[in-house]
């Protein structure tokens, strides 16, 4: 389960070349691990989001940029947070989480969801369809993904895919956990409570927390499945430094080069956890104290800055604790 996971969510970092970007993402996940994150995971997409930048700011491949993170840590599970199903056909999803299985020694989580970017898809000529659509196909994609991912062979005649006798050779080293993100009541939280081992409530706010637990052992229970083993976490945006003088520095810097007005920055600034050691560990703690399992957190403006990583590591396995 993930008790503190990291993020890498942003690829522009100050003065950095781009051939140089790759070393800055390893320098982050070695530091998250040696710092207490039991996770390290990045976002799968093609196109920066519209919250962190310009859609075309760098953004890598998500499951080569895993296998790659894997080769330079030991102990952290690797995810994408999370994968976009739209994006691959379920079998080669299930082959590619399989190999970073493999390359990691059995650290690989499957983060899912049913994709929401529609520009990205549209520019990159991926077929967005309609909301039924997506999870319809998120549906069937698990039907076909998880027993490949437990060696058996599979045969679906769905509405969107379509596969016979489908195998996945060689199978994971380890048994390869199962999250999907998203915190829809009765779509989402029934498929976790279906299908999944792990919820990342991504969208929900402080007040929402109570309802969707609620929704999901409604789900559980009409279903026959025990609550008890399904992890529940949050996705947040941090920003932290030992001061607020230095917090605000930090970020004005960041806004400064994307040319972001005031407006911009407030409205950037709003939903994250923002400011000093003391001031982000009560807020985190206020999360955790709804009841949730775990936190995952990202550095977005200052990540870069690996001391700040450690900073928020102290932090936070203080109020997850």
């Amino acid at each position: 389960m993930t008790r503190l996971g990291y993020q890498i969510n942003n690829f522009t970092y100050p003065d950095v070349a781009a051939a140089d970007i790759f070393d800055r993402v390893i320098a982050q996940a070695r530091a998250a691990e040696s710092a207490g994150f039991d996770r390290v995971m990045v976002m799968d997409h093609f196109y920066q989001l519209p919250v962190l930048g310009a859609h075309d700011e760098p953004m890598f491949e998500s499951y080569t940029l895993l296998s790659a993170i894997a080769q330079h840590t030991e102990q952290v599970r690797l995810s994408a947070l999370v994968t976009g199903n739209t994006y691959r056909h379920p079998t080669l999803l299930a082959n590619a989480v399989t190999a970073l299985d493999h390359v990691s020694k059995g650290r690989a989580t499957l983060g899912i969801g049913s994709g929401w970017f529609e520009l990205e898809h549209d520019e990159l000529g991926y077929e967005f369809g309609s909301f039924t659509d997506r999870f319809e196909k998120l549906e069937e994609a698990l039907q076909i993904i998880i027993p490949m991912l437990r060696g058996e062979a599979v045969t679906l005649d769905g509405k969107h895919y379509q596969v016979s006798n489908a195998i996945n050779s060689p199978k994971p080293v380890s048994r390869i956990p199962i999250m999907i993100g998203g915190a829809g009541e009765k779509k989402t939280l029934r498929m976790v409570a279906q299908y999944a081992d792990e919820s990342n409530l991504s969208s929900a706010t402080l007040e929402e927390i109570p309802r969707k637990f609620d929704a999901l052992d409604a789900h559980c229970q009409r279903l026959g499945r025990d609550r008890s083993e399904i992890t529940v976490t949050k996705i947040l945006g941090a920003h932290v430094a030992p001061t607020m003088e230095q917090a605000e520095a930090a970020l004005s810097a960041m806004a400064a080069r994307k040319g972001w007005s005031d407006e911009v920055v407030s409205m950037i600034k709003a939903p994250m956890v923002f400011g000093t050691p003391d001031t982000v560990g009560e807020e985190l703690s206020r999360w955790m104290a709804t009841g949730l399992d775990g936190l995952t957190l990202s550095l977005p403006w200052n990540g870069h800055d690996t001391d700040r990583i450690g900073l928020l590591a102290d932090v936070a396995l203080a109020a997850t604790a």
